[in-house]
């Protein structure tokens, strides 16, 4: 059915590729996340020295850079679109992303396809879990380049690229101290529910792509100004100028991802796979410093493999720390003398414990972001990454999140303890939240699990299940599996 479709198309382009004149802007963002995976310093230093073509099937020259006419690339993306839900059309638009990946960006690629071994596996079970397509783990690819900790001019952080709202929206917390926009699992979960959303909004994964980049009031508009069309390549000249690129530069990640080897590109060999990671619970303060003395690891590989952590620092509070495995075995053998010789480095004003309280400042008139980061002793910076911030910036009346840090070198008050967010779906954290320098609120957050309900969280804080509503502007009862609640703590 789908070969019938597309066999007019490709008797129309008459194999005549010299006829395509779509080219890439040097300052698409997918070309500049690739570029940002080649220069970045942390990705230099992630892979072995290993040769790249060590499994060179076709015979290329190290230095072959093969190129196909239009009948090769047709007939390799109608192999791929048999087996998938989405419409992997071979166009023009196309053809300009292959292009790119397998011509201009082949380091970047290269170093991509390296990367994709650390996390496709994960992504899989994430999306199998969701009933979702698993050739969206290739929608990171476009996204960030598989860079956990990529940022674009927006201010979208991490592999899924997440706006302060929207990962806010699906239970990813951001503070001065940890960002789960930026770790590898949560963010997945979150992309998850956020992309099955889309997909029960449009009932089309092509539209899906787009609402994901644009968002879905933006492919609603497009779908209006359309005259009621409802496939993303009849819409496509109402949406925005990077969203008609979108799925192009998808079906093309597709394409290469699955056949590079036939274009001479093969992954670098990265630092550690997925298979060779696993995960520990922190239960104490404790730096990569420390961390990096106690399991002879260095720093740049404890961020490597977690990039959620913003200040090399993991806060107290149970939080996950992901490491290789023969490492996560040495921890657990000495967890109990890491932690002891923590609190002794702690005692002596070696190390100070962290305090962290969370603040709303409300903007004045006149008011900017560098005089309010300077108010506070933080940067512009942060305040961009706790809050969002539109293209018109501040203005009066508008709340902002600030995060207040200090230190103490022994013990702290009830009143000053702030815990770091969980990573652990058991396990709930207090957050302070203070309107003014001398009133403090203590809330807990909850995730929702299998089963409970507003009646029962009720019963289980000691609070109503009205406050509870209230709180969290719910409109109604049923509870959503993983939502994060805010729940006044009494």
């Amino acid at each position: 059915m789908k070969l019938r479709r597309i066999l007019p198309f490709f008797m129309l382009m008459g194999f005549a590729s010299q006829h395509i004149k779509a080219q890439i802007a040097a300052d698409d963002p997918v070309a500049a996340m690739l570029d940002s995976l080649a220069t970045h310093k942390m990705f230099e230093r992630a892979f072995s020295k290993a040769t790249f073509h060590k499994n060179n099937r076709f015979k290329f020259a190290e230095d072959s850079i093969p190129v196909y006419d239009d009948y090769t690339y047709q007939a390799r993306l109608a192999k791929l679109d048999a087996v998938s839900p989405f419409d992997l059309v071979y166009n023009e638009h196309v053809k300009a992303f292959i292009t790119m990946y397998t011509m201009r960006k082949r380091e970047s690629v290269s170093r991509m396809m390296g990367v994709s071994q650390l996390y496709y596996p994960m992504f899989e079970e994430v999306l199998d879990k969701y009933n979702i397509p698993l050739e969206l783990k290739h929608l990171a690819v476009i996204e960030s380049a598989l860079i956990p900790y990529a940022r674009s001019r927006a201010g979208a952080t991490g592999l899924w690229q997440f706006m302060y709202p929207t990962a806010r929206m699906y239970g990813l917390n951001v503070s001065s101290y940890i960002d789960q926009r930026c770790d590898p699992y949560k963010a997945t979960v979150a992309a998850a529910e956020y992309l099955k959303a889309l997909y029960d909004m449009f009932g089309d994964w092509q539209m899906v792509l787009a609402a994901y980049n644009a968002g879905p009031g933006t492919i609603s508009k497009a779908i209006r100004r359309s005259g009621g069309k409802k496939t993303y390549w009849e819409i496509r000249p109402f949406l925005p100028f990077e969203t008609q690129g979108y799925v192009p530069a998808f079906i093309a990640a597709n394409y290469v991802m699955n056949y590079g080897p036939e274009h001479n590109l093969y992954p670098a060999v990265p630092r550690k796979t997925y298979f060779e990671v696993d995960t520990v619970v922190v239960k104490e303060q404790m730096s990569f410093k420390q961390l990096s003395t106690a399991l002879e690891i260095s720093e740049e590989d404890i961020l490597y493999f977690n990039p959620q952590y913003r200040k090399n620092l993991i806060p107290a509070g149970g939080n996950f720390i992901c490491l290789p495995k023969n490492k996560i075995g040495v921890f657990l053998t000495n967890e109990e003398a890491i932690y002891a010789n923590i609190k002794a480095e702690r005692l002596q004003g070696k190390e100070d414990l962290v305090v962290e309280v969370k603040r709303m400042h409300t903007v004045r008139s006149g008011e900017k972001l560098s005089t309010i980061a300077r108010k506070y002793g933080v940067t512009t910076d942060e305040l961009k990454s706790w809050n969002f911030i539109g293209k018109n910036g501040i203005r009066p009346g508008k709340k902002l999140v600030v995060y207040i840090r200090s230190t103490q070198p022994k013990t702290v008050t009830s009143e000053q303890k702030t815990v770091a967010e969980a990573s652990s779906e058991n396990k709930s954290n207090l957050l302070a939240e203070n309107n003014s320098a001398t009133s403090a609120s203590t809330y807990v957050y909850h995730k929702v699990r299998s089963g409970e309900s507003l009646y029962s969280l009720s019963k289980k804080y000691g609070v109503s299940s009205a406050s509870i509503k209230e709180l969290n502007a719910l409109k109604k009862t049923e509870l959503r599996i993983g939502q994060s609640l805010k729940i006044k703590a009494k």
